[in-house]
């Protein structure tokens, strides 16, 4: 049976083929809300205070929108 990528979830792997400081240390792929995403991760920080930066990009090649810059503050504006 294939493995098939549950909701909510996804997987990192070593990136092999990385050749530059600025490609990807990890590479993989995610389903968030039924859509498929490759995931990427830097290793960022030194010592004690490292963590992993992620970046998501939908498999389909779709664009995804931003935030038009709203705040947390913005929400009170809204009527419900």
């Amino acid at each position: 049976m294939a493995y098939e990528q549950k909701d909510l979830q996804g997987s990192l792997f070593k990136n092999l083929k990385r050749e530059k400081d600025n490609h990807p240390n990890m590479t993989g792929s995610a389903k968030i809300d039924g859509v498929e995403y490759w995931v990427s991760g830097w290793t960022k920080g030194e010592g004690d205070k490292r963590w992993i930066s992620l970046a998501f990009k939908p498999k389909d090649g779709t664009v995804v929108a931003k935030p038009h810059g709203k705040k947390a503050d913005d929400l009170d504006s809204v009527p419900f």
